[in-house]
């Protein structure tokens, strides 16, 4: 069992198909977070990817900004920042300035990435991302410190820079890791302060990769992170079947995306497995285990698993995706705020 209460955030959908009119989609982000605030929720999240094709992909730093001012007392996170692509002194400041606007709330969940014309597009060699993911992370916890400092981590060089204004937190926000394949999950328990797992993985595997992460922390003679994190595929609705009907084609659409993106690992795998999928027995296959779709009592008893089997803290629920009825996006953050949530709490209250 987890220690550290479970708190409940949503994932917000950035992406949305190109013909949609953009300033619409942003105002029903916007009364989404405001709707999440009212509803008790913890936190909310956004991603990054860019050049997806069909698709347009708000960019997430700059749309976490905006959404600031509306998310009262919710920690705003990411999942993730493509940290190779981007250079530490711009993420550092645009971080400190949203850790500000969000009282010290902030979570920075950073990954490698994989796809290829991403980095092509940015002037980014697909093969340095490694070493630019870690030298960022270095550089950043430097930058963050409020004080002149200097780095030469053989990527990025400064001297005597000094990120002001600084974080409200002290040292800067949390830094989680994204990833994936046993070695990337592993050093990530080195280099990072939590495990972000991807929401494409059962939760077999996702208790696994746990384990890996504290092996990694285990290893480098760190305590054990405070929190555990997992990105989760949710929706809920009074009838189990109509949600699991609004939520299958988007979900089917989206890991079909992520298997033509060439993601890897176990995640990857589950994409392509949902790759040509359209029964629903197909559907329920892929959802086994993995995702959290149905009526408030499953979806409760689904939350609660996710804190009691495996140890996760921190969930951020993915409840739409491109091409999603935004009414329908409301009506779940409703029923979430009003059956879900209470009930998730007053039975974990109870450990």
């Amino acid at each position: 069992m987890a220690a550290t209460p479970l708190k409940i955030g949503i994932y917000l959908n950035s992406q949305h198909p190109e013909t949609d009119h953009a300033p619409a989609r942003l105002a029903e982000l916007v009364a989404q977070v405001q709707a999440a605030e009212a509803g008790g929720f913890d936190s909310i999240w956004a991603g990054e990817h860019h050049l997806t094709p069909g698709f347009h992909f708000f960019p997430q730093l700059a749309l976490l900004s905006h959404l600031a001012a509306h998310s009262g007392h919710m920690a705003l996170g990411t999942n993730l920042v493509l940290l190779p692509l981007h250079r530490p002194v711009d993420v550092a400041e645009q971080v400190a300035l949203i850790d500000i606007a969000c009282g010290g709330r902030f979570i920075l969940t950073v990954g490698q990435g994989y796809r290829p014309e991403e980095f092509a597009a940015f002037g980014v060699p697909f093969e340095d991302r490694l070493a630019r993911t870690l030298d960022g992370i270095e550089a950043l916890r430097k930058l963050w410190s409020g004080e002149a400092v200097s780095h030469d981590g053989g990527w990025y060089r400064f001297e005597g820079a000094q990120v002001l204004p600084p974080p409200v937190q002290p040292g800067g926000p949390p830094i989680w890791i994204g990833a994936t394949t046993d070695r990337a999950i592993r050093r990530g328990g080195r280099i990072g302060d939590a495990f972000m797992a991807a929401p494409n993985t059962d939760n077999d595997e996702i208790r696994r990769q746990l384990g890996v992460f504290a092996a990694g922390r285990a290893g480098a003679g760190l305590a054990p992170a405070p929190e555990a994190g997992r990105m989760l595929e949710v929706h809920c609705h009074p009838d189990g079947a109509e949600a699991r009907r609004r939520a299958a084609p988007h979900l089917l659409t989206k890991y079909a995306a992520y298997a033509s993106w060439g993601l890897t690992g176990s995640a990857g795998d589950a994409a392509r497995s949902a790759g040509g999928t359209s029964s629903d027995d197909a559907f329920a296959a892929l959802a086994a285990n993995r995702f959290v779709i149905g009526d408030p009592d499953e979806v409760t008893a689904g939350l609660i698993a996710q804190h009691r089997e495996l140890g996760i803290t921190h969930l951020a629920m993915r409840i739409a995706w491109p091409g999603s009825n935004s009414a329908h996006t409301m009506e779940c953050i409703d029923i979430l705020a009003r059956e879900v949530l209470p009930a998730v709490r007053a039975e974990l209250g109870r450990d």
